[in-house]
């Protein structure tokens, strides 16, 4: 008669689990076996990031990385400026000239005589020093004529002028022909003569002040060389400033795109 060996447990022969326990080594159904992860606790893996991290060793999105050139801006100070300082030189010419001719033009219109006589007749004419007064005549070339000056108020010199000056009033031209000097403004008796009965006119004016001539003479000249002077120093002011506003934003745009710590 063979007798089986039956383990205590009740499972079957040796070397046979049974089904009420498990086996070494094996997990069980409602404990996690050892070194096995259970059922409700997932493990993350091993060097897998943070949701929304950049991984290790790159830069943030968009960092370090050319963001394209900067927003183009107007050089200044324009153009303009160069453009109205020369505009303004032009003005001066215009005005230096006008003044030239309207200094020249008022000093004949002062000059001229504002009425005349014929040769024999004798005139009353005011006489001022601080006038200037002059004897003019119009007749044609090579005319001779004589003047003479009587009575008080003051004495009278007669002199011929140094320099031929001739003016034109209401289509009449008028030649200087004696300087008047007298000591006292007053009335004057003077009269004049042509030789051999020839015609002729005179007329009692001014010199042509020279004070006039050169006011003119300086307005033509003075004011278009201040106004060239102005547009050369604005030119080159505004040349230098908009130089340096192309570099400074040479520079800035040279700043753009260079990469951050991150991506060096």
């Amino acid at each position: 008669m063979s007798n089986d060996f039956v383990s205590p447990s009740g499972g079957g022969p040796s070397g046979t689990p049974g089904h009420g326990a498990p086996g070494y080594g094996a997990p069980g159904h409602g404990a996690p076996g050892y070194g096995a992860p259970g059922h409700g606790a997932p493990q993350q893996p091993y060097g897998q990031q943070h949701q929304g991290a950049p991984p290790y060793g790159y830069a943030p999105p968009g960092y370090g990385t050319p963001q394209g050139p900067p927003p183009k801006t107007k050089v200044k100070p324009g153009i303009g400026w160069i453009v109205g300082a020369w505009l303004v030189f032009v003005l001066s010419v215009i005005v230096g000239i006008a003044g030239f001719a309207g200094g020249i033009f008022s000093a004949i219109t002062d000059a001229a005589p504002t009425s005349s006589f014929q040769p024999g007749q004798t005139v009353t004419v005011k006489l001022d020093p601080a006038d200037k007064p002059a004897i003019y005549v119009s007749a044609a070339t090579g005319t001779k004529f004589e003047c003479q000056i009587q009575g008080d108020p003051g004495a009278v010199r007669l002199q011929q002028p140094s320099l031929d000056q001739t003016v034109t009033s209401d289509g009449v031209i008028w030649e200087l022909a004696l300087r008047v000097g007298v000591d006292k403004a007053g009335d004057y008796p003077l009269t004049c003569t042509t030789s051999e009965g020839a015609s002729a006119k005179f007329g009692v004016g001014k010199e042509i002040a020279a004070d006039s001539v050169v006011g003119g003479a300086v307005a033509l000249f003075a004011v278009p060389g201040l106004g060239f002077l102005l547009a050369v120093i604005v030119t080159i002011v505004v040349l230098v400033k908009r130089s340096g506003a192309r570099k400074r934003q040479a520079a800035t745009a040279g700043q753009w795109g260079q990469p951050g710590p991150y991506g060096r």
